[in-house]
């Protein structure tokens, strides 16, 4: 047998048992989004009642916020580094904990002590013939994690895919191993709207034969998708991609072999979308996975010519400051990686960085283009740094743009109906 298959099997064990070695006042990290290892989490809520002061802490949260129930006060408190819809109302009724950062800098508050680990969870493919497994889907920050923690407790899951790129740990480095399949999280298609669809329109004529995207997920860039299918030769360097990209991919149009950094491969840190998109990147040698520090950091991001970042927001004031993180002085979600790639995307040669969003909220009730930010709200993204807008009233150029023009472009793509509006308030408070 060999070793690395001995020690395999030593480390097997069961999710409840690899949770008792969980000790109150332990950090744990998890693997994030549709990465989280199901599996473990559930063993370790099952667990709470025996334990005390224990922190959880991740990014983006899809399903089972199970350590945020209420009922987990005085056993398990969430800290969160993204806010998500799991763990949404606890952040916000007090019952867990938000920490503002960069998702490029998450590893390296764990390597550096500013946040240390003491238990990582992880879900990873089984072991190649070498017994190495892939991080698959989560590499992100999740890598880090695993390397500075103390003990790692790894998910065996034959439906992770095995990722190329950087995402290899070898089970030597695992301390307790559970097999566990189970279906990994999905988020289906969204439904694109009329304005989604216009937005996705005036995105798409920014983008050049060429060009590198980074695109995330949702109705605007899977609207945008819809716009791409008359381009050439597009790459791929972002955070994370869902479905349509494979689309793009099987249709010709995404190619990466005009890229000027990782020619012919699509990068990312981890990815979100259907079993379609997990069962392409399996084995697949064009997706190469990398940890965030790394794609993420806007002097790599920088490197690829007519890089082309696409974000949203959820206001944008008419100095052009967004923030897309933040709503009525809540935390509704986080930084992730906008604001690197706006600056990566402004920094590359012939880059650039879009911020689209529709021009209303609340069905049409509010604009999201605004005088001044609510009270409250944290700048996502400062008006330095801001390059184009665009809504479904078309796209505001504010690169150069004194403060004056930059409201008038601002105001142009707003909704008619608050257009006047915005110009009474632009000129009181002294913009125009």
């Amino acid at each position: 047998m060999n070793k690395w298959l001995e020690q395999y099997h030593s480390k097997l064990t069961s999710a409840g048992e690899a949770v008792k070695t969980i000790e109150s006042g332990d950090r744990v990290v998890l693997g994030l989004a549709c990465g989280l290892p199901r599996a473990l989490t559930r063993a370790l809520a099952d667990r709470a009642h025996k334990l005390k002061d224990v922190e959880v802490l991740h990014l983006v949260s899809i399903e089972e916020g199970c350590y945020c129930l209420p009922e987990m006060a005085g056993h398990i408190r969430h800290n969160s580094l993204f806010v998500g819809p799991a763990t949404r109302c606890a952040v916000n009724e007090g019952r867990a904990d938000y920490t503002p950062c960069l998702f490029s800098e998450v590893p390296r508050l764990f390597k550096e002590g500013y946040l240390p680990v003491d238990v990582a969870m992880i879900q990873v493919s089984p072991p190649d013939n070498f017994g190495y497994c892939s991080l698959g889907i989560s590499v992100d920050c999740t890598r880090a994690a695993a390397e500075c923690a103390r003990k790692v407790i790894a998910q065996v899951n034959r439906n992770m895919p095995r990722t190329m790129g950087d995402s290899f740990m070898h089970v030597s480095r695992f301390h307790y191993i559970v097999e566990f399949d189970e279906p990994l999280i999905e988020l289906p298609r969204p439904h694109i709207t009329e304005v989604e669809e216009q937005i996705g329109r005036y995105v798409a004529e920014l983008v050049e034969d060429r060009a590198t995207l980074q695109l995330g997920i949702g109705a605007i860039p899977d609207a945008i998708i819809r716009f791409l299918k008359d381009k050439r030769d597009l790459g791929i360097h972002t955070e994370m991609f869902s479905d349509g990209v494979v689309e793009l991919y099987e249709e010709g149009i995404v190619t990466c072999e005009a890229k000027s950094l990782h020619k012919g491969k699509m990068v990312a840190t981890f990815l979100m979308g259907t079993k379609k998109l997990y069962d392409f990147v399996d084995d697949n040698p064009v997706v190469e996975m990398y940890p965030v520090d790394y794609v993420n950091d806007p002097f790599v991001i920088s490197q690829n010519s007519k890089m082309v970042s696409i974000n949203s927001a959820l206001q944008i004031d008419l100095l052009g400051q967004v923030c897309a993180e933040m709503l009525r002085g809540r935390q509704y979600s986080g930084v992730g990686g906008q604001l690197d790639y706006v600056r990566g995307a402004s920094r590359a040669k012939g880059g650039k960085a879009v911020i689209a969003m529709p021009s209303t909220a609340q069905k049409g009730q509010y604009s999201r283009i605004v005088v001044a930010l609510e009270p409250g709200v944290a700048v996502t993204t400062t008006r330095n740094d801001v390059h184009y807008v665009v809504t479904e009233y078309g796209i505001a150029n504010l690169r150069g743009k004194t403060v004056k023009q930059r409201a008038r472009e601002l105001i142009s793509i707003a909704h008619p109906r608050f257009r006047d509006r915005l110009t009474y308030d632009a000129q009181k408070a002294g913009l125009l």
